[in-house]
C-alpha cells in the first residue's frame, strides 16, 4: 500500500521517503538502487565521485531497478559542471542540488524534462529557490548529520517555518529514523522525509564497518557541532572533535581553526577507518538506532510505521 503525497506523485515513487545523498555511503549504486526498487527515493552522492564512476554508478541502478533515483550534486563542487552535464546525458529523471544557487543551471534540466530539488536550511533560500523555478525543497534542520544549518534550528522549527513561507512540495532532513518520525513531519507540513543518519546504517552503505559501528555506538548527546565559524559539520565526538572543540575554547584564531578543520577529512573516517581523528558525520538520530538493517526492509519497516502512526493519530481524533 503506498503513501501518497505530494512528494510521491511528483517523483513517481511510493513511500515518502527518501535516503540522503551522503558522500561515501552512497557514491555507488548499491543503496540508491536498494531504496529505490524498495518504493523510496535512491540518492547517489556525486560529490568525491569521478565522472566515469558517476556513469558506472548510474547505469548500475537502472539494471537494478526501473523506479525513480535521484543524484546529488553539490554546486560548490569543483567537479560540480560535469556531475551536472553527466545527470543530463544520462536522463536522471531527478536532480537534488545543494551549496549554491540555482539560477544558472535550472533552465536546461527544466528543458529536459528533470525534477530539481533544492537543499534550503532558511526560508529566505526557500523563497529564492522558489522563485528560481524548483520542483521542491529539502529542508534540513540542526538535527542533521553532515552539513547542517549554522543557525543550528531545529526541523521541527524550520519545516514549519518554510512551508509558511513558500508553496511548494518539502521534504524534511534531519532527526528522523523511524516512521513515527516521518508521520511527525508530515503532520508539520512535509510531504516526505529524508534520511541520512539511518540509511547510512546498512549493509548497502559503502563505509568502512569501523564508522558503522562508530554511529551505532552513539547514544543521546554524542554527536557535536564543529565548524561555527565557517561550514559546520555534525559528527561523532572523537579524537577529532575533542581537539577542535579545545582549540575554540582556547580562543585561537580563526586561521588556526580552519587548519586543523581542513586536516581532517570524512573520507578518513568513512574510506580508511580511522574513527579517532576522521570525521565521522552522522546526525542525532544515531540514538535511535541500534542495528543494521537491510536497505530494502528498511524502507518497507518505516512505510508501515508511518502508516500506523498515521492511524493512531486519526482514532485519537475520533
Amino acid at each position: 500500500m503506498s503513501i501518497k503525497t505530494r512528494i510521491t506523485e511528483l517523483l513517481g515513487i511510493r513511500y515518502p521517503i527518501i535516503q540522503a545523498g551522503m558522500s561515501w555511503a552512497s557514491s555507488s549504486s548499491l543503496l540508491a538502487g536498494a531504496v529505490s526498487k524498495a518504493g523510496g527515493l535512491g540518492v547517489i552522492a556525486a560529490g568525491p565521485m569521478r565522472p566515469d564512476d558517476l556513469r558506472r554508478a548510474i547505469r548500475e541502478v537502472r539494471a537494478i531497478t526501473d523506479a525513480p533515483f535521484a543524484v546529488n550534486v553539490a554546486l560548490y563542487n569543483k567537479r560540480a559542471a560535469e556531475h551536472l552535464q553527466i545527470v543530463l546525458d544520462e536522463a536522471v529523471p531527478i536532480l537534488i542540488a545543494s551549496q549554491g544557487s540555482p539560477r544558472d543551471h535550472i533552465g536546461r534540466f527544466q528543458a529536459a524534462g528533470v525534477k530539481w530539488l533544492h537543499v534550503v536550511a532558511h526560508p529566505d533560500h526557500a523563497r529564492k529557490a522558489a522563485a528560481a523555478g524548483v520542483d521542491g525543497l529539502i529542508v534540513v534542520g540542526g538535527e542533521a548529520g553532515g552539513h547542517p544549518p549554522p543557525s543550528g534550528t531545529s526541523t521541527l522549527v524550520l519545516v514549519r517555518l518554510i512551508a509558511r513561507a513558500v508553496n511548494l512540495p518539502i521534504i524534511a532532513g534531519g532527526g528522523v529514523a523511524d516512521g513515527a518520525g516521518v508521520a511527525a513531519m508530515l503532520c508539520l507540513g512535509a510531504d516526505a522525509v529524508q534520511m541520512g543518519t539511518r540509511f547510512l546504517l546498512t549493509p548497502e552503505a559503502s563505509l568502512h564497518d569501523a564508522y558503522k559501528q562508530k554511529v551505532l555506538g552513539a547514544g543521546v548527546g554524542d554527536t557535536t557541532l564543529v565548524g561555527w565559524r565557517g561550514l559546520p559539520i555534525r559528527a561523532v565526538r572523537n579524537a577529532f572533535t575533542d581537539e577542535y572543540e579545545a582549540a575554540e575554547r582556547a580562543g585561537k584564531p580563526r586561521e588556526a581553526l580552519e587548519a586543523l578543520f581542513g586536516s581532517r577529512s570524512l573520507k578518513m573516517a568513512a574510506m580508511d577507518g580511522d574513527v579517532d581523528q576522521g570525521k565521522v558525520e552522522a546526525g542525532q538520530s544515531a540514538a535511535l538506532v541500534d542495528a543494521l538493517e537491510p536497505a530494502a526492509a528498511l524502507v518497507e519497516r518505516i512505510a508501515a510505521e508511518t502508516r500506523e502512526a498515521m492511524s493512531r493519530m486519526a482514532n485519537q481524533l475520533k
